[in-house]
């Protein structure tokens, strides 16, 4: 049976980015099913289909997975490649996976998703400049100690699909990630994520709340976003 995969919109959810670029660059089949963010609170509207009224949720059959981590473990007992195969690279991946998972708070607040603006952001504040700086060194070892040039060694797995709603935000706010940059560049550039960005860039509708984060973070100096 094939997978249906409901998410949100692609220019702001990053949430929804993580299991649908894994299941698309590992060539997972699955049914893709957009339910847009269309207001402030979109809680009852999504308790129709996910028990935590948000997104990512995955339907295989009569069961229901939900959240993007949750997803992500489940698909891993059913296909490979989801992680690496070598031992050390593979504890490397669930750690720093399970990190942007739980942590990073700063970064989501002051550095909202946006795919399709650029923005000269506001003056970092020191929790930003801890995560940012984080996110460098888990880009950097990556790359030197494992020998990427993917983040978890030779081939794209779960760890590049988690951090790649970062990669966006690096873009967009013009962070500086030092040699991790070689990743932001190849990661942007994968198929799966160049798909998502030209369907992010394609929507014409916008959600103010969204919106208003944005113009808290910064200032827009450009916006590649289909005019409504």
């Amino acid at each position: 049976m094939r997978y249906t995969l409901i998410t949100a919109n692609r220019n702001y959810s990053s949430w929804s980015l993580r299991p649908w670029l894994l299941m698309t660059a590992l060539g997972i089949p699955f049914d893709d099913r957009l339910e847009p963010f269309a207001k402030p609170d979109n809680y009852e509207d999504f308790r129709l289909f996910s028990p935590t009224g948000q997104v990512p949720v995955l339907i295989d059959g009569d069961r229901r997975v939900w959240d993007s981590l949750g997803i992500t473990l489940y698909l891993a007992d059913r296909h490979g490649g989801i992680w690496p195969e070598d031992r050390d690279a593979r504890a490397y991946a669930q750690s720093i996976v399970a990190e942007m998972h739980g942590g990073f708070s700063a970064l989501r607040n002051d550095c909202t998703m946006n795919v399709g603006v650029r923005v000269e952001p506001k003056p970092m504040s020191p929790a930003l400049q801890r995560n940012v700086a984080r996110v460098q060194e888990i880009f950097e070892e990556g790359l030197l100690r494992l020998g990427g040039p993917w983040l978890a060694g030779p081939s794209f797995t779960a760890a590049d699909a988690f951090y790649a709603p970062v990669a966006f935000r690096i873009r967009t706010y013009g962070l500086k990630v030092g040699r991790g940059a070689e990743w932001v560049e190849r990661i942007i550039a994968h198929p799966a994520m160049k798909e998502w960005e030209t369907q992010a860039l394609a929507e014409e509708w916008r959600e103010e709340s969204h919106e208003a984060e944005l113009r808290e973070a910064g200032t827009i100096t450009q916006d590649f976003r289909n005019a409504r």
